[in-house]
């Protein structure tokens, strides 16, 4: 899986980094492939997967996820065993389990004058610097409804550094998880995670290498506890459910035993800052792509949905970011960057609005455009009338004159992942105005600047958070509300905000003029989709 591939190559901090590798050779070794049978035809799937030759892996029994999401592991030798069995009528889709997504963020650029933003004032150390909180209200909202313990809100994303100070109090290691297994090595030969440094390749439940998944933990939920920041909803609970690679890549089973589990174990909430991949744009049948290729796509749609099901049908709200691509998601007609992975294997195709960017297409979510301190549509994230549910802060560095890496989102850090990507020096203050460290009481932590719709989605599920800490019933883990009734208070809550006048609005990048058109009203458009989202709003209103 990869980032969102950037429209606009003159802005690097507009859109996400692309992961990149050599085109692969042919597969000689036996390949895991998860074959997604239609109801009903378990059996059926069971016998394609013999008749092509292939073997049975897993949970063979029919135990687990696989059954629940009704899919079965396999291994088979080549392409000719997944369009063999995706030839019985039993099975709707084929896909190995390979990556496919990538978190939709970037690093902000670093800039001398990243303190220059801020405003003196109350609350946490460094809550002068979080426009984004003021934007919606959050400041006042943690004095009225901080949230609830009793809510879980799941971080499906690259982990969570639940030892940062700012992020502890209200972690939840009992409840933690860890579906990623580190590969150090991709399939063709080139470094993807590096060196494992657990036993087994299985990193803590508490870590984070990459340092995308604490940013949007933090966003959500860092406590009032006199450090950093605070978050949204700085009183619920935060659970790692990690899907996502060290290297910021995510495999298919990983994110449908992370969607499982959350619907299994209770969590209110889940914030998926990723987006699926290898296919851009997933589209079924379409003649630009062979037929491993259209099996891989349909098993993507159809086993994400089933999973997305599964855990909304549990109780859990479902809020993902929109995506980077700076694109019109219900217009889309040329995808040039598929398939991303391995890097080598792409093409130009021809695609529709029937082709879907999963899980921001997919049923039952909540789908969250992101927008700078001005409060216009940021000029990297994607938006949609149909697409584009509800709009959030996620940072634009451009939404002024010149470029500011204060205009982005500041949150939590891990210091570790700080250090391996030379952002801390050996005496530990940080290198460049991207990276803020705080040493109030004594003990030093590190915050962030980064923009994109993975720092907005977080601001809306901190929202969602407090809806259910103050209107959910007793339930498993805690406190429950059903998602159809969080979506409802989420959107009657929110913000109304127009398209602009004119509505095709005009970007200008460094003299690059790129104009993007908003469709709809004030109540529901594309850029905004039902409204900027209002925590103080969630804090006070009565349905």
């Amino acid at each position: 899986m990869r980032r969102v591939a950037p429209v606009l190559a003159a802005l690097a901090t507009a859109a996400a980094l692309t992961a990149c590798a050599p085109a692969a050779p042919a597969a000689t070794a036996a390949t895991e492939y998860l074959v997604f049978y239609a109801d009903g035809e378990r059996s059926g799937a069971l016998s394609a997967v013999r008749d092509a030759g292939g073997t049975v892996t897993g949970a063979g029994a029919g135990t687990g996820a696989e059954a629940k999401l009704g899919y079965v592991l396999a291994r088979g030798h080549d392409d000719r065993f997944a369009e063999a069995v995706g030839d019985d009528p039993a099975v709707v889709g084929v896909s190995a389990d390979r990556a496919i997504g990538h978190a939709s963020s970037t690093p902000a650029k670093t800039f001398p004058d990243a303190s220059a933003f801020s405003e003196k004032g109350g609350g946490e150390p460094l809550a002068g610097h979080q426009w984004d909180m003021r934007m919606i209200g959050a400041d006042r909202a943690n004095e009225k409804a901080p949230g609830t313990k009793q809510v879980l809100v799941g971080v499906i994303d690259t982990g969570i550094d639940g030892t940062h100070p700012d992020i502890a109090p209200n972690f939840n290691r009992k409840l933690s998880r860890n579906f990623v297994t580190d590969r150090p090595k991709d399939d063709n030969g080139e470094t993807l995670d590096g060196p494992c440094e657990a036993a087994g390749c299985k990193d803590p439940v508490d870590q984070d290498d990459d340092g995308h998944g604490t940013h949007v933990a933090s966003t959500i939920a860092s406590p009032i506890n006199g450090i950093g920041i605070a978050g949204v909803a700085p009183g619920v609970q935060l659970v790692n459910i990690r899907a996502g690679q060290d290297s910021g890549f995510f495999f298919l089973k990983a994110s449908l035993d992370a969607l499982t589990y959350a619907g299994d174990i209770g969590v209110d909430v889940v914030n998926m800052s990723y987006y699926v991949d290898p296919w851009l744009f997933n589209c079924t049948a379409n003649p630009a792509d062979s037929k491993k290729e259209q099996l891989e796509q349909r098993a993507i749609i159809t086993g994400m949905q089933r999973a997305l099901d599964y855990a909304r049908n549990k109780g859990v709200t479902l809020i993902s970011a929109l995506g980077n691509g700076s694109t019109d998601l219900g217009k889309p007609k040329t995808d040039d960057d598929s398939p991303g992975y391995p890097r080598g294997e792409e093409k130009v195709r021809q695609v529709d609005n029937s082709c879907l960017n999963v899980p921001a297409e997919s049923r039952g979510v909540i789908s969250v455009a992101s927008v700078g301190p001005s409060g216009r549509k940021a000029i990297y994230s994607d938006y949609g009338v149909e697409q584009a549910d509800i709009a959030a802060p996620g940072g634009d560095s451009l939404d002024g004159k010149g470029a500011s890496a204060t205009r982005t989102i500041l949150a939590a850090a891990p210091e570790k992942a700080l250090r391996a990507k030379g952002r801390i020096g050996a005496d530990g203050k940080p290198k460049g105005g991207d990276v803020i460290r705080d040493c109030t009481g004594g003990t030093c932590s590190y915050y962030q600047y980064l923009e994109g719709t993975s720092m907005a989605a977080p601001h809306a599920a901190g929202v969602a958070a407090i809806l259910i800490s103050r209107f959910g019933e007793p339930g498993s883990g805690g406190v429950t509300l059903a998602p159809a009734t969080v979506e409802k208070y989420l959107y009657e809550t929110a913000t109304r905000a127009s398209c602009p006048n004119p509505r095709a609005f005009v970007y200008d990048v460094f003299g690059e003029k790129h104009t993007h058109q908003c469709e709809g009203e004030a109540d529901k458009n594309g850029f905004y989709g039902h409204g900027i989202v209002n925590a103080l709003e969630a804090a006070t209103f009565e349905p």
